[in-house]
């Protein structure tokens, strides 16, 4: 073969063409024929031509995704993330939701008829994917860089910003709108990850469905909840994004989802349309006085509904296991962690003159600890003068993270300077060491490239 034999053909290769959504091979080996009659050309050039005519490199690679879609139709998910672990993580955040309940992933285990474990969730990523082995799946992902598909490159387009190539794609390809990725993730909850409203508006604009759900039941509003985008939260919304659809457990709405991680800008802009579930814990993150006084009485009593929907209790399977119950201690201590990662500080007085433990570390931290993270000294304040214990050693977040930890320690490592100041001005122990690393808060500020709460923490340690 000359060497310039490839340029050559490249050259003479037609503008890309739309692919239909429901690809025959059939259709495609008759259009190859004719291709080679019509220009007089072998039919392995016509194959090729045809090939890149709907965006691949070769033939083979042609064929494979129309094999795919052919034998599993719409539900097929489309690799498209070119880290072959990032699969294997998938896969146990699979296995996580089905081990909670979460019915779309209780689904996708029966469906393969495979076991709540490892080797079962790597099962029934790969066939959910068309592949019948974890191998053959894992080979595919290894030439993602290079088959073509378009589902892959339209991920590559959102990750890059670049809406007017996306727009191109579109065109040649609409039904990528409708298309499923890893974990029946779409595209416009890829692109509700982002700060690009032109992304969204885009995919709205071709028929993107706000309110679909992945395997987790997660919805586009939820994901952009988890990221706090208010922004992006008030594109869905007017585009008929459901505000009370629970994703990863009973309750967790995009609203929880934001009062989880302390977003409050996107969680005012969600509970001023809706406040679901309407329990203790809503209550307290958005500040709803009324609503805590209807949850909570004055001497704790908690009502039937104070406890109610709280499936939901970890965004993602980073965090370990845990099972809410009915315990009222339990919902009352719960919620005044969500008033302090939300700086309400009027419902953390309320709740610990109603009974709350202000030291109680429910779920993966206290509401000091919760407070140090945010960065919120108004409700770092109020818990010390409340008297929480600022030494208090707990946990928080993922398990291989927060172990042993005290509140100092988050301040340190988020960089919250005025949180560092208060904190050690209540006695908090510069020299305390977490349990996991065996490190002081000025170390995990060096460890989280916090370098002025480095600086402040040793000139603090001087005085």
């Amino acid at each position: 073969m000359p060497a310039d034999h490839g340029r050559a053909r490249e050259e003479r290769t037609p503008a890309m063409s739309a692919l239909p959504a429901k690809p025959d091979l059939g259709q495609l080996r008759k259009q190859a024929k004719d291709l080679a009659r019509a220009d007089g050309i072998a039919l392995s050039e016509a194959q090729f031509r045809l090939a890149r005519r709907y965006g691949f490199p070769s033939w083979p690679q042609l064929q494979s995704y129309v094999r795919r879609i052919t034998e599993y139709g719409p539900g097929l998910q489309h690799a498209y993330h070119q880290d072959v672990e990032y699969y294997r993580g998938r896969a146990d955040g699979l296995l996580a939701s089905a081990e909670d309940g979460t019915p779309h992933a209780c689904e996708a285990f029966a469906r393969h008829e495979q076991p709540l474990t490892r080797t079962g969730a790597s099962t029934v990523i790969a066939r959910e994917h068309g592949f019948r082995t974890w191998r053959a799946l894992q080979a595919h992902v290894k030439e993602l860089p290079k088959n073509g598909e378009p589902f892959a490159r339209a991920y590559q387009l959102i990750e890059a910003g670049d809406t007017a190539a996306l727009s191109t794609l579109l065109n040649e390809a609409p039904h990528l709108v409708y298309a499923r990725g890893t974990n029946g993730n779409d595209l416009l909850g890829m692109a509700s990850a982002t700060q690009d409203e032109g992304l969204v508006r885009l995919l709205l604009a071709r028929g993107a469905d706000p309110s679909r759900a992945n395997a987790h039941g997660w919805t586009a509003l939820h994901q952009c909840a988890y990221s706090d985008l208010p922004k992006i939260a008030e594109i869905l919304i007017e585009a008929g994004a459901p505000l009370d659809v629970p994703g990863r457990g009973d309750g967790g709405t995009p609203l929880v989802v934001a009062l989880f991680w302390g977003n409050r800008a996107v969680a005012e802009k969600l509970a001023a349309r809706e406040r679901s579930p309407r329990n203790l814990r809503v209550a307290a993150g958005i500040g709803d006085g009324a609503l805590l006084d209807e949850l909570v009485g004055p001497a704790g009593t908690l009502s039937p509904n104070a406890g109610a929907h709280r499936g939901f209790y970890r965004p993602h399977s980073g965090f370990p296991r845990w099972r809410p119950t009915t315990d009222p201690a339990e919902i009352l201590d719960e919620s005044l962690a969500w008033a302090a990662r939300n700086d309400q500080v009027d419902a953390l007085r309320t709740l610990a003159a109603r009974g709350a433990n202000l030291n109680a570390d429910v779920y993966r931290g206290t509401a000091l600890t919760w407070a140090a993270a945010r960065g919120h000294s108004a409700a770092t304040e109020t818990l010390l003068s409340l008297g929480a214990d600022v030494n208090h050693i707990g946990t928080f977040g993922g398990p291989g993270h927060g172990v042993g930890i005290t509140a100092l320690h988050l301040a340190a490592q988020s960089e919250h300077l005025d949180v560092i100041e208060i904190l050690v001005s209540a006695g908090a122990d510069l020299t305390a060491r977490d349990a996991l690393w065996d490190s002081t808060p000025e170390g995990w500020a060096e460890a989280c490239d916090s370098p002025a709460a480095k600086e402040l923490l040793h000139r603090l340690g001087r005085r």
